[in-house]
């Protein structure tokens, strides 16, 4: 028998390393084979070699050993050797198993088999020492490339979600800062769009939407009031009862904040512009600006419209004390069918223990 010497780096190459590091599983029915591979692989340095004779124990030692090559033997009671190799390929989704066919069957038909099956090379039997020492040295190879272009992908997919979250984070805290200074202006807290905001997605999720749709609740309502920019300060801060031309100039910051965030792709700045054209519309058609009827009005309008009613009811302002939460689901209730959409106050009541938990947790400085 013909031996390579660890250190003859023709046949090894550059990489000898770790490409002696490879894990190796050699599959065959015939223990004298096995045996002989097992020998030929220790004497020229390959560390790491397992054995089976057994071809219906290859999947669960392939999982637990994750071998980087397998020599494998097609014809093999149980399962043969193309049985195998579908059984790694279920295994190896995401890639690929590396498989070297070693047979005594050399026929052409066999060889074209094997490949198609999945093998990526075949040696037959007798086998020539230096040529399978070659064909395994350069599997090895081709699975260390792969490998380290595979880590490589998983590392920049990795900074690529990475990057995208922060952008998303950054988005999403612009929003919820435009939504703020807006409410800042009109003399009220930061908090009130923290809180109506997170009542919006609870009310969303129990009426069954999505926990995406739920999402872009959370984040688009607080942008609601995003129009009050527009309104001049003698209207916005007048501390008493506006006159009637007054209030109509302060309705059209429902239409002025529409614009703001309107001509977006973002699914985000479209659903805050729906939410800041119409959380002022009332389900009988008294509303504004449109003067839209029932469920014409979209869903977020008319779950933010209650919201942000109970929030302003509950929360304390320099020309109101706060209503107690018993006072202010009472008004919820009696604009039922005329303020607000029915089916929507039934359900804010029954979900209202977590309504006042996230109250609670986000309370007034």
């Amino acid at each position: 028998m013909e031996s390579c010497s660890v250190n003859d780096h023709r046949y090894l190459g550059n990489k000898f390393t770790e490409v002696l590091d490879g894990k190796i599983l050699i599959v065959d029915d015939e223990e004298a084979n096995v045996r002989l591979l097992e020998q030929l692989l220790y004497q020229n340095g390959f560390r790491s070699v397992q054995w089976t004779t057994d071809s219906r124990k290859v999947a669960d030692i392939y999982r637990n050993f994750k071998p980087d090559l397998v020599l494998l033997d097609l014809n093999m009671p149980y399962l043969d050797g193309v049985e195998v190799m579908e059984q790694l390929k279920e295994i190896e989704s995401e890639t690929y198993p590396s498989v070297v066919v070693i047979t005594a069957d050399n026929n052409e038909q066999t060889k074209i088999r094997s490949l198609v099956s999945g093998a990526l090379d075949f040696v037959g039997k007798p086998f020539d020492i230096l040529e399978i020492l070659a064909r395994i040295k350069n599997m090895l190879n081709v699975r260390l490339l792969h490998n380290q272009v595979n880590n490589q992908n998983k590392v920049l997919d990795q900074k690529i979600r990475e990057r995208t979250q922060q952008l998303a984070d950054t988005r999403l805290e612009v929003v919820q800062r435009l939504g703020r200074a807006a409410e800042y202006r009109d003399n009220e807290t930061g908090m009130h769009v923290i809180r109506m905001s997170r009542y919006s997605s609870i009310l969303g999720k129990a009426l069954g939407l999505s926990e995406d749709q739920c999402e872009l609740l959370l984040h688009a309502s607080p942008m609601h009031d995003i129009g009050k920019i527009g309104i001049p300060d003698s209207i916005l801060l007048k501390p008493g009862k506006l006159e009637a031309g007054e209030w109509e100039t302060m309705k059209t910051h429902a239409e002025i904040g529409g614009q703001i965030l309107s001509g977006s792709n973002s699914d985000l700045m479209q659903m805050a512009e729906t939410i800041a054209r119409t959380h002022h519309e009332k389900w009988d058609g008294s509303g504004y600006p449109c003067g839209l009827i029932g469920d014409n009005i979209p869903l977020e309008g008319r779950i933010v419209a209650i919201c942000d009613v109970f929030d302003a009811l509950t929360s304390e302002r320099p020309y109101k004390k706060e209503w107690p939460v018993e006072q202010a689901v009472q008004e919820l209730e009696d604009n039922s069918g005329s303020h607000f959409d029915p089916v929507l106050v039934r359900k804010f009541v029954e979900i209202l223990p977590d309504i006042i938990q996230v109250k609670e947790r986000y309370r007034d400085s």
